[in-house]
């Protein structure tokens, strides 16, 4: 088994920046490909972005490309991922939850292993 647990989020203007992290414990002496995923108030949860177990390739949804950037600490074992998020919009507020897989074409696919229990991100206008 393997537990996720994220942390980072918080309140943040519009236009201001906030970093959410991940890490994971448990079975973690192998790389997972790991993830977020977001839902807002009312909606269904939208795959984000992800990064394969090496930390070379990344996957991003449209709309954050280029305002957000993860990241990963393959270091000493650890399954750790950051989402540094710049340029927020209001349209960002979500609970954002990170997920492991064994495959990053899984967790772009919606499907994954693992799910941790979540970070709320507001971006106020």
């Amino acid at each position: 088994q393997v537990q996720l647990l994220e942390s980072g989020g918080g309140l943040v203007q519009a236009g201001g920046s906030l970093r959410i992290s991940c890490a994971a414990s448990g079975h973690t002496n192998r790389h997972y490909a790991m993830g977020w995923f977001r839902q807002a108030p009312g909606k269904g949860r939208e795959f984000v972005v992800a990064i394969d177990r090496s930390g070379n390739n990344t996957y991003y949804r449209r709309s954050v490309k280029g305002r957000f950037t993860i990241s990963r600490d393959n270091a000493n074992a650890k399954n750790t991922v950051y989402l540094q998020m710049n340029s927020l919009k209001p349209e960002d507020t979500a609970v954002y939850y990170c997920a492991a897989d064994p495959l990053s074409t899984n967790i772009v696919a919606g499907i994954s292993d693992y799910w941790g229990q979540g970070t709320q991100v507001t971006v106020s206008s």
